[in-house]
C-alpha cells in the first residue's frame, strides 16, 4: 500500500479484498477503477449496495435472494410444483436457471454438511426441505449438489431424510465432474446433467 494512501482508501481496497476471487492486487486496481470513474462506476455502484442491502431478503420459502417474499420462483405459477431442486448456495440456483432446463421449484441449503467447518444439519435449512416435502405437493426432490465429500455426505443425509416422506429422491448425473461446482459449469453440462439425473 502506498504511504501517501488515505484511510478510506485503505478501507476501500480492503473491503475489496473480501470478495471471492479479489486478491489484495485485483482490490486495489478495483478500487483505482472506481476512484477514477466516479461518477460512471462509484456513484452508481454505492447506490445499487445501498439499496440491496436494503432491499434484498431471503425468500422464507426456499431461501432464494429477492426483493419480495416469496421470491419470483416461488410464486411463478407456471413453475412445476412437483419438483424441488435442492442446492447449496444462490449461485448454484443462478447457475440453474442460467441454463434454462429447469422448471420447477428450489430450495437453498444454505451450505453442506461438514464436520470440519462445523456445519451440522441445525445449520443448514433441512427442517425446512424435509417440512416442503411433507405438504403432499413435492413428487420428487433432485439433489443439485457438488461432487466433493461433503456434497455426497449431504446428499446421502437428505436421502435418508427425505425417505419417510414418500418423495422421490435423484441427483444430478455426474456430467458434473468431481470436485465441482455449480456456479462454475457451462450450461450445456448442467443442462445434460439434468436430463441425465438418478435416484440417489
Amino acid at each position: 500500500m502506498p504511504a501517501s494512501a488515505s484511510p478510506e482508501i485503505d478501507r476501500l481496497i480492503g473491503l475489496l479484498a473480501k470478495l471471492p476471487g479479489m486478491g489484495p492486487r485485483s482490490a486495489r486496481r478495483a478500487a483505482l477503477a472506481l476512484l477514477k470513474r466516479r461518477e460512471q462506476l462509484m456513484q452508481p455502484l454505492a447506490e445499487a449496495l445501498s439499496a440491496a442491502a436494503e432491499k434484498v431478503k431471503p425468500c422464507s420459502t426456499c431461501g432464494a435472494l429477492d426483493t419480495r417474499d416469496p421470491c419470483a420462483i416461488c410464486a411463478d405459477p407456471t413453475r412445476d410444483r412437483t419438483l424441488i431442486c435442492v442446492v447449496e448456495e444462490v449461485g448454484a440456483l443462478w447457475a440453474m436457471e442460467r441454463g434454462g432446463a429447469y422448471r420447477g421449484l428450489y430450495h437453498v441449503l444454505g451450505g453442506l454438511l461438514s464436520a470440519l467447518d462445523g456445519m451440522g444439519p441445525d445449520q443448514l435449512r433441512i427442517g425446512e426441505l424435509t417440512a416442503r416435502a411433507r405438504q403432499g405437493e413435492a413428487r420428487e426432490a433432485i439433489l443439485a449438489l457438488p461432487a466433493t465429500v461433503d456434497g455426497q455426505t449431504t446428499a446421502h443425509y437428505l436421502a435418508e431424510r427425505l425417505a419417510p416422506s414418500g418423495v422421490q429422491v435423484t441427483s444430478l448425473a455426474r456430467g458434473v465432474p468431481v470436485g465441482g461446482e455449480l456456479d462454475w459449469l457451462d450450461d450445456g453440462t448442467i443442462a445434460q446433467a439434468l436430463r441425465a439425473r438418478r435416484p440417489a
